[in-house]
């Protein structure tokens, strides 16, 4: 075996290896305008836990035309659709009202509890079975037919918003790298 092949080996596996202990999953969106006249914009990123079975939101944003009311997380609807609330109901535990601009940063939020699900989203998408909410959850944010909402005084329907996408984690991109690095090598062997 060459050394390149030799390299070429150790980074696969080491690839293969990494995601097999990562248990944290992040979905990210840009906030924008949820209805004409709107002007704030944003940015969160949800992090899932898949062994803890909890939830961690990071969210920023400025420029808001009102003052802020609540934030949701809402499941499941294609884009540009709305939804009812998945997560938490009235509000996010410790979101900050009152402001035009800020930052949140969730306590967890324990996917196992009943009062972490709105009643109306554990009985339309999981069979009105608590134990199945977090799988549903999930597969929204998979599906991008998730989304994360902030409302104001100005849109109490809600001003910003963004639909969850999962970023790739860092063992898949330097999986897709040795790919294309790979490529390029058999492809210079053959000119």
């Amino acid at each position: 075996m060459t050394r390149i092949a030799k390299l070429a080996a150790i980074a696969a596996l080491l690839c293969v290896a990494l995601p097999s202990q990562a248990t944290i999953i992040s979905y990210q969106t840009a906030l924008g305008p949820e209805v004409a006249g709107a002007t704030g914009t944003g940015f969160v990123t949800v992090d899932y836990d898949t062994l803890a079975h909890t939830l961690l939101i990071d969210a920023n944003w400025s420029g808001l035309s009102g003052t802020t009311t609540v934030a949701h997380i809402h499941c499941c609807v294609p884009t540009p659709g709305t939804i009812g609330v998945a997560v938490t109901p009235v509000t996010l535990p410790g979101f900050p009202a009152g402001v035009t601009a800020g930052t949140y940063d969730s306590p967890l939020i324990d996917l196992t509890l009943s009062s972490s699900f709105t009643s109306s989203f554990v009985d339309n998408f999981a069979g009105g079975i608590v134990d199945n909410a977090e799988e549903a959850l999930i597969a929204g944010f998979n599906n991008g037919t998730a989304y994360f909402n902030i409302h104001t005084t100005t849109f109490p329907g809600g001003e910003i918003r963004g639909f969850l996408s999962a970023v790739p984690e860092p063992a898949t991109l330097a999986l897709a790298a040795l790919g294309l690095a790979g490529l390029g090598w058999s492809r210079r062997r053959q000119a």
